[in-house]
């Protein structure tokens, strides 16, 4: 398994403090029910080492790893229990080296152009960016990012709803951490349908899908045009023509022939392309790679859905 491909895919990560491991298998679930499986246990509390070994034993679904992990002790006993990545909230090469001696992805925490000087001469190239908020947040992120174009940052500290497609939207961010998931009450009153629904609704928020626009289907490029000018003609929408569609309005396309879809189409948006087909994926809903369309960067923009719905194709577009 590529670990960070993973992570990146998730893009949010749980970062929890259990203090009774009997809360650890019940937690993972919600994660995973919520939409993300996935979660960084850390060594705050004697509970962490046995926490990770029961969510890497009885819920192996969830990709779990070890945070706030300060000595190569707990890299190996994080290791031991089952944990496939190890997080540290600074860069120490000791667990670092230790780390890499182990073949273990290990992302240490750096605040600093210093720090992230040190991680490089590790081999290190994704590091955590903490206290994200409290050092000037996406701002700082894109400053440090300048003379460190190579790098790659998950960011944690003061992460939230109202914040995180601030950071997910960077292209050197690759996830962001959040505590916010799964607080300390939640966890000790046993509400895991709570944190189900929270996870739920971060995943909402990181995806973001938007209606884009409704594409139709006409059989020769003078009968789209025609029926193009006639939704403009009657709701005063701006005319635009192209290729191989015409628009009006933003929110109708009329293709020159018979595309995909017994109907048309119907276009979704998405902040993240790339995390929305995984999520799609994870959820049973099968992706028509054949009919990817990549930028000049080689980034994917869009793609179809195997699946019509009432007699549309669904097309994913990542949104500009």
């Amino acid at each position: 398994m590529d670990i960070l491909k993973k992570i990146e895919e998730l893009g949010i990560i749980p970062v929890i403090r259990i203090e009774n491991p009997e809360d650890a298998t019940p937690l993972a679930r919600a994660l995973a029910t919520g939409g993300l499986p996935l979660a960084e246990i850390t060594f705050r509390t004697q509970a962490a080492e046995e926490s990770i070994r029961r969510i890497a034993k009885e819920v192996p679904q969830v990709l779990v790893g070890a945070g706030t992990v300060l000595t190569v002790d707990q890299v190996d006993r994080a290791l031991d229990a089952g944990a496939k990545f190890i997080v540290s909230p600074g860069i120490n090469p000791v667990i670092v080296k230790h780390c890499i001696a182990k073949n273990a992805p290990v992302f240490p925490g750096i605040a600093t152009p210093s720090d992230i000087e040190v991680a490089l001469g590790l081999g290190i190239t994704v590091m955590k960016f903490f206290p994200a908020e409290a050092l000037g947040g996406i701002e700082t992120l894109k400053a440090l990012s300048g003379p460190y174009g190579q790098v790659r940052f998950m960011p944690l500290g003061g992460i939230n709803p109202d914040n995180m497609n601030k950071y997910l939207g960077f292209s050197k961010v690759a996830a962001v951490g959040g505590t916010w998931l799964a607080k300390d009450d939640v966890i000790k009153a046993g509400d895991f349908d709570k944190i189900t629904a929270l996870t739920a609704e971060a995943v909402s928020i990181m995806l973001g899908f938007e209606f884009a626009h409704l594409g139709l289907n006409a059989p020769d490029a003078e009968t789209s045009l025609m029926t193009t000018k006639l939704f403009c003609s009657m709701f005063n929408f701006t005319l635009k023509e192209g290729n191989s569609s015409n628009f009006a309005g933003k929110g109708i396309e009329i293709n020159k022939s018979r595309g995909l879809g017994e109907k048309g189409h119907i276009a979704i948006s998405t902040n993240s392309i790339n995390r929305a087909v995984a999520w799609l994926e994870r959820t049973g809903i099968e992706v028509d790679h054949s009919s990817a369309k990549k930028d000049a960067a080689g980034a994917l923009v869009a793609v179809y859905l195997k699946k019509e719905v009432a007699g549309f194709a669904i097309h994913l577009l990542q949104k500009k």
